[in-house]
């Protein structure tokens, strides 16, 4: 699917690690850019935290959030330990550390938008 927009080409894609992305597709070099969401749902800790650090090193220079959608029930030790393990100046790339929408979201927050 593609979007006409003023920075170019947009289409949604599909990868196995997260909900979507969108590439920006100009002078044949993909950016990606915007919000990137994680579902960690049914996963234990040590990999939720593997996937995030994953999509933090695929990071773009158009990413300025990655969502992690962890749950509110059964999420809230990924909840914890991705405040432990990214909050407090951990990461370079994580500016702060907020929560999304709802108490199952979390977002990484990499640069303001």
């Amino acid at each position: 699917m593609l979007f006409n927009g003023f920075a170019g080409y947009v289409r949604l894609i599909k990868h196995n690690y997260c909900k979507h992305e969108a590439v920006v597709l100009r002078n044949e070099v993909n950016l990606v850019v915007g919000i990137v969401e994680i579902d960690v749902h049914g996963k234990n800790v040590e990999e939720a935290i593997r996937e995030i650090k994953k999509q933090l090193d695929h990071a773009m220079t158009g990413t300025y959030r990655i969502r992690i959608i962890h749950g509110y029930h059964g999420g809230t030790r990924i909840r914890d330990s991705i405040w432990d393990e990214f909050g407090y100046g951990r990461e370079a790339k994580v500016i702060r550390i907020t929560m999304g929408e709802n108490q199952g979201i979390t977002e990484l927050v990499l640069r303001e938008f």
